[in-house]
């Protein structure tokens, strides 16, 4: 195994299945459609980032931590897992979330509540500077804490992609199956650059497309330029990987990160009244959006075998409510 030599704890429920969306397939007329279902990792409502958390968790135990700290926004699927992650290893979790404390403790903040976190609001200040500021007043206070950066996304956390794209690589061989693209919702960089160092070791044909969250395209990329190399050379493999492989589509980011447009209402009705699997407004949602649009103006084509990686998220579907239900029949 690609990642045998880096320590990990049991934290996901795996391997997460792999099926056909024939159905949406053929209301799209495009290509042969699968869908990769990280939503059912089983981490308090799933998610893609329960596989970097096990290799971070690991981590904090081997450095005798007794409270992990991580960053996100309000409804930030990250710090979720995370907290949940801490819970179930009786580590404190520290939650530094950007703005101030809303009115609304749905979604994904309801369950950092209940999971036992300590949220704290950002405001104005850096995510990165409020954490650093959390972490010295933990430590103030006799606690031992391990910091985890915006999305898990360092060398340790994308290992965990690295792993799932060697699950895949076997999922695919049983299923006599091969794929032509693997989409998937990228934002931090972490989840994509750790497939994309899997898929170089493993000699993986297919090309691996992140459909942006936040940030554009020379933003994303310039992380993945540092983060690739990165994660190849923490695991040892001689994996070369050039710009072009680096794809990132940034022609879906609509109003901005978390602002549920058109397209993300239209691409979460589809696939549930489809597929009836739940996509999230932010991330998943989004990545489905530019995929169908992808299909429509013929970039992905009849015949090819597309592979959709869902990355979970479905809990912040409830706080994003009333903007879902606009225009709905």
């Amino acid at each position: 195994m690609l990642t045998s030599g880096v320590s990990r704890v049991p934290i996901a429920i795996l391997p997460t299945p792999v099926a056909e969306m024939k159905r949406l397939s053929e209301v799209l007329g495009g290509p042969r459609i699968f869908i990769k279902r990280d939503d059912q990792t089983g981490l308090a409502t799933g998610g893609n980032k329960a596989r970097k958390l096990e290799y971070l968790i690991a981590d904090a135990l081997q450095q005798g931590a007794d409270t992990v700290l991580t960053v996100g926004g309000p409804q930030s699927n990250h710090s979720r897992q995370t907290a949940a992650a801490a819970a179930m290893y009786g580590l404190r979790a520290v939650l530094v979330l950007s703005g101030s404390e809303p009115s609304d403790w749905g979604g994904n903040l309801l369950l950092d509540d209940l999971l036992g976190a300590k949220v704290r609001w950002a405001g104005d200040t850096p995510l990165q500077e409020a954490m650093e500021e959390a972490a010295s007043e933990e430590e103030q206070a006799g606690h031992r804490p391990y910091l985890i950066p915006l999305g898990g996304s360092t060398p340790l956390g994308a290992t965990g992609y690295v792993a799932a794209m060697e699950e895949l690589w076997s999922q695919l061989d049983e299923l006599e199956l091969e794929l032509d693209v693997v989409i998937v919702p990228t934002g931090s960089g972490g989840t994509q650059a750790g497939m994309l160092v899997g898929a170089g070791a493993l000699g993986f044909a297919g090309q691996i497309a992140g459909i942006s969250a936040f940030g554009d395209q020379k933003t994303v990329q310039a992380i993945l330029q540092e983060l690739v190399p990165g994660t190849a050379e923490f695991l040892g493999l001689d994996v070369a990987i050039e710009d072009s492989d680096l794809v990132v589509y940034d022609d879906y980011l609509g109003e901005g990160y978390g602002v549920v447009a058109d397209i993300e209402r239209e691409a979460i009705r589809l696939v549930a009244r489809s597929e009836a699997i739940l996509l999230d407004p932010v991330y998943t949602g989004r990545a489905m959006a530019g995929l169908m649009d992808l299909i429509g103006k013929g970039v992905f084509r009849s015949g090819q075998h597309i592979l959709f990686w869902h990355t979970g998220g479905t809990s912040a579907l409830f706080s994003y409510a009333e903007d879902l239900m606009q225009g709905s029949s």
